[in-house]
This record gives structure tokens, sequence and C-alpha cells, in this order.
């Protein structure tokens, strides 16, 4: 496809995404959010791709969302009305576009594959939401983190359930009601991030994490990350026979196999030498 608000390049098993409105601070229009889930489902969809690195372009992360697409979807809702005596309400657009921009969170958070953010700059709103979706979330010392949406009148709608999965409901409420800002060393310490390092040596900290995962089975990560989301939800008794079943299907098929057989023999497995 042909992106416009963003880049996406692949190296080997690994594609990369680039947040790519440098001019906004890779400020999150209709336009970038619709082109990150088609970006994401033909990745998903391509077979060859195992991790998805996600990042933004002219040293920041992702400004928050674009206030002017706002402004229009307000402005539509208002020359759109509903008509007097007209049977349901017409459509709340701005309802609509802050609901894909959740859609989109969901279906990054529920990715079967790696997903690695690096933060770097502003990591504002938006922004903020998908470092909390990532699977590892690397910081520059450069970046800064804000929670801007109460303290502009709005609601981080879209963005808190992440919030409290990744924070905790304490941590979470604490940065709503104080129009959040952390550095990254802040951030850190709360456990939004999992790492932090030098701008210099970001890449070099990527390389490190995309080694590592590349190390992993891409099946067994994907089944071990939906078993993780449900487990967060339920009790571990709940799970007990589901995740027997789990592990009895991936020690018996190709992976299982090819991972306990390669551990014996003292070589890497087939994934590991791509």
């Amino acid at each position: 496809m042909n992106y416009e608000a963003i880049s996406v390049e692949q190296t080997g098993a690994t594609a990369q995404i680039t947040l790519n409105r440098p001019a906004l601070r890779n400020a999150m229009s209709l336009q970038m959010v619709a082109e990150l889930r088609a970006a994401l489902i033909a990745l998903e969809a391509d077979g060859s791709v195992r991790i998805v690195v996600l990042r933004g372009a002219g040293g920041h992360f992702c400004a928050g969302a674009d206030l002017q697409d706002m402004a229009a979807a307000r402005m539509r809702a208002r020359q759109n009305p509903p008509e007097p005596g007209q049977a349901g309400a017409a459509p709340d657009v701005v309802a609509q576009a802050n609901a894909r921009f959740g859609e989109l969170c969901v279906a990054y958070a529920n990715t079967p594959l790696a997903l690695v953010v690096v933060l770097e700059g502003s990591v504002m709103g938006g922004g903020l939401g998908l470092a909390c979706v990532a699977d590892v979330a690397l910081a520059a010392e450069s970046a800064v983190f804000r929670l801007p949406e109460t303290a502009l009148g709005l609601v981080p709608a879209q963005i808190a359930p992440f919030l409290v999965e990744r924070l905790g409901y304490s941590q979470a409420k604490r940065l709503a009601v104080t129009g959040g800002r952390l550095n990254a060393a802040n951030a850190l310490a709360i456990g939004l991030v999992h790492a932090v390092h030098a701008p210099e040596q970001i890449d070099a900290a990527l390389a490190a994490v995309l080694t590592d995962i590349q190390a992993c089975a891409p099946g067994a990560i994907a089944a071990t990350k939906a078993l993780m989301a449900k487990a967060r939800l339920g009790e571990p008794a709940s799970l007990v026979q589901e995740a027997a079943l789990i592990f009895s299907r991936a020690a018996q098929g190709p992976e299982g196999l090819e991972g306990t057989t390669a551990f014996l023999q003292k070589r890497k497995p087939s994934w590991a030498q791509q």
C-alpha cells in the first residue's frame, strides 16, 4: 500500500512502522489511525513477519490526537443535527472517530505478532496509549510523557483501560487527575516502559530486544500472548484445563518438537537461525 501518514519498512522478519508527520510531532490524524490499522492487517497476513516495531519520525513518537481533526468532527456534528421528529439519533461523528482509535489500540494490543515500541521526544495522549499496549516499550532519555486530556477538558476515553492495565488503578488515576507529566525515569519507575537508554544507544537496545524475540518461536509467542490476555481477566484456576491443552498442542506441534530437539542437540532452533 501507499501510505502518507506512516511508512512501513520490512527487514527480514521485522517490520518497522514509523509515524510520519514529523512537522506535527506525529500527531495522530484519522488518516494515520486508518493507515496504522491497515498496515497491521497487512503485516499479520504476510506470514513472514514476526515482529512489529512502532516508532516516530523526527525525534518524537506521537504528540497525541490531531486537534484539527477533532475540530472538524465537531463541526460535522453541528452541521448535521437530527431533524425535528426524525426517528432515531443522527450518528455521533465525534464518538465514531474516537471509537476508531480505540479499535486501533485493541488491534495492536491483541496482535499475535510481537510488538515493540521505541519512545522518543513527545509521548502524549494517544501515543501514550499505544505505548501501553506494546509487549516491550523502550524509551530514550529524551522521552517526555503526558496525559493532557483532562487539562483540555477532555477524557482519555480509549486510553484509560490500557493505562489501568499497564499501571494499575492507582497510578493511572493519578496521571488522569493531574494531567500527568513524566520523564523517562519516572515512566520506568511506575512500569510504563521497560527500559530507558541514552538516545545514541536506543537503536542498539532495540537490536538486542529483536535478537531475544527472534530466539523464541513465533507460534509459541502468539499462543502465550493470547493466554496471558485471558489470564489477566480471570482466576488462574479457571484456566488450568485450557492452559493444559494449549501446552499439549505446543509440545506435540512442530515448534515444540524442533525446540526441544535443538536443545538436546545443543544447536539453535530453526526460527532462531533466520
